[in-house]
């Protein structure tokens, strides 16, 4: 298993550092994620997507520009993006309606279910099938998925979900990528981690 001086290596100059890892410690092991190559490939994975675990809610606070570059699919005009910019809770309810479980538009369930954790559950069949697994009731997951836990293990469960283990064990940290993502993007961010934890679990 992984230790506070490791941790602190791979998250430098997280003030929550000690926090994080009486989580991971408390928690990746009833998982699997038990292995130098499995513990780096998921603190890699997380690292990226949580920037440097500090970051376990998804951001949706955009302008008008970035909407139409991002969700060009949901925003067709500069008009329509303006009215949207700088309101996360309606951009969460436009681009997350109707798909993952989510009701329509205007039943609030796309920012009620937005990313979370360190490896952003989003979706509300996500959030049923992680409550579930925790017995936990779907309307209080949001309130624990924003502790320290809460966080890691919604991450952990998604890992374990999808069988990440195995490709953790084969050091494939593109086809982990496409898992996670559903692409590359941030591939070589991703890489640089993994390397980086890696050769310090190895240490």
């Amino acid at each position: 298993m992984i230790t506070l001086q490791q941790l602190q290596q791979i998250l430098p100059g997280n003030e929550h550092v000690e926090a994080w890892y009486t989580a991971l410690s408390g928690i990746l092991p009833d998982y699997e994620i038990n292995t130098p190559e499995r513990i780096a490939a998921f603190l890699a994975q997380c690292v990226h997507e949580s920037a440097g675990f500090k970051a376990i809610k998804e951001n949706l606070n955009y302008k008008a520009t970035s909407l139409l570059k991002v969700f060009p699919k949901y925003f067709k005009t500069a008009e329509q993006a303006e009215r949207y910019a700088h309101n996360p809770e309606m951009i969460a309810n436009l681009v997350y309606a109707n798909r993952m479980g989510n009701g329509a538009e205007a039943s609030g369930d796309g920012f009620r279910y937005c990313g979370r954790g360190l490896i952003q559950l989003t979706g509300h069949d996500n959030y049923q099938a992680f409550a579930d697994s925790i017995d936990c009731d779907i309307d209080t997951l949001p309130e624990y998925l924003a502790t320290f836990e809460g966080a890691v293990q919604s991450a952990a469960w998604f890992w374990e979900t999808n069988n990440l283990n195995q490709l953790a064990d084969q050091q494939d940290i593109v086809a982990l990528t496409k898992r996670i993502n559903g692409g590359t993007i941030g591939l070589a961010d991703r890489q640089k981690h993994y390397a980086h934890a890696l050769e310090i679990l190895c240490a």
